[in-house]
């Protein structure tokens, strides 16, 4: 299901109550509203284009402005205040995921090799 903006479009892949991904289009010049989420993380991963991340750091004035190239990332953290724009036109995943959880791997040895 695509789901139009006035500055792209967004197609949700996987929605669960834990983490979603979107694939994003955003055509040049293109930004979302200044926002933010509550509970959730929010990473952009760039596929092609370039992309700038606004944040408007709450703890002290600065709007910290991040370009992302192809296969660069960025998150955002809960409560921050952010924004995107499309330097050029570009695709990128957006992703939302709650904090991160512990070390959940439990070993029975070491692995090897040969």
């Amino acid at each position: 299901m695509k789901i139009g903006k006035v500055w792209g479009e967004t197609k949700p892949w996987l929605v669960t109550p834990l983490v979603e991904i979107h694939r994003v289009s955003a055509s040049e010049g293109g930004f979302s509203s200044k926002h933010y989420h509550e509970h959730k993380w929010n990473a952009f991963y760039v596929i092609s284009g370039i992309l700038e991340i606004t944040v408007f750091k709450d703890e002290y004035e600065l709007e910290d402005v991040t370009e992302l190239g192809p296969d660069e990332m960025t998150t955002v953290k809960p409560g921050e205040w952010h924004l995107f724009r499309a330097v050029e036109d570009c695709k990128f995943l957006e992703i939302y995921y709650l904090e991160p959880l512990k070390e959940d791997i439990i070993r029975d040895g070491v692995g090897g090799s040969g």
